[in-house]
């Protein structure tokens, strides 16, 4: 289940993917669009974009000309709920330590 995070952190561990995937978490916009709000360029954006897709959190759409991205929902619903996952498990051995500890 973890290893399955491993892809979608490295690719959220690069602060201008996070910004990027905070902005389409606002609507969805074109590699142009995004490159005006960014210090990088468009080219830089598309590449950032690939990584974001490769994982599965952005899309493209095709709105006539223009490649729209949007984030999938359905994926970060997911790395959630591992997440929650994870803190669970370690919420349950957090206890059972206790419990040993007092026991002693």
């Amino acid at each position: 289940m973890t290893q399955a995070l491993v892809p979608v952190f490295a690719a959220l561990g690069d602060e201008t993917r996070w910004s990027i995937l905070v902005a389409l978490g606002e609507g969805a916009a074109s590699a142009s669009a995004l490159a005006e709000r960014f210090p990088v360029s468009r080219q830089a954006i598309a590449k950032h974009l690939s990584v974001l897709a490769d994982v599965g959190l952005v899309e493209s759409v095709r709105v006539g000309r223009e490649v729209r991205y949007r984030v999938v929902g359905s994926e970060l619903s997911a790395t959630a709920r591992r997440l929650d996952a994870i803190g669970r498990e370690w919420e349950h051995r957090l206890a059972r330590i206790k419990e040993i500890a007092e026991g002693l």
